[in-house]
């Protein structure tokens, strides 16, 4: 990973950190999440995952305009990092520990690859 590489990363790391603590607290269900990203494709290689408890309340979420308000805050967020998505609804993805419980054992590394 080159120097720039690191610094993006720990940037993402960094913002992304604030949308987790917020989602933590106002979205029902919600557990965690992460980013991949292949910097030599950045940014057209970026995902942020959400992780939540139970593909119930992942589904509830999905249903309400609450997503809607955090695709915004992880715009907001990558937005003062300098980094700007046309539509940052395709870097988001979903998943569930239920499912990766059900399909890998509780490994998110092998989820994840």
């Amino acid at each position: 990973m080159r120097k720039t590489d690191k610094k993006l990363e720990n940037q993402l790391r960094v913002v992304l950190t604030d949308v987790c603590d917020h989602m933590l607290t106002h979205v029902a269900g919600f557990q965690w999440l992460t980013h991949l990203v292949n910097y030599s494709q950045f940014p057209k290689s970026l995902k942020v995952v959400l992780i939540f408890d139970s593909n119930e309340r992942l589904q509830r979420f999905l249903s309400l305009p609450v997503k809607d308000q955090v695709a915004e805050q992880i715009d907001a967020a990558l937005s003062q990092i300098g980094l700007k998505l046309k539509n940052v609804n395709q870097h988001i993805t979903y998943d569930t520990e239920e499912n990766c419980e059900r399909h890998n054992g509780g490994k998110w590394n092998e989820r994840l690859k």
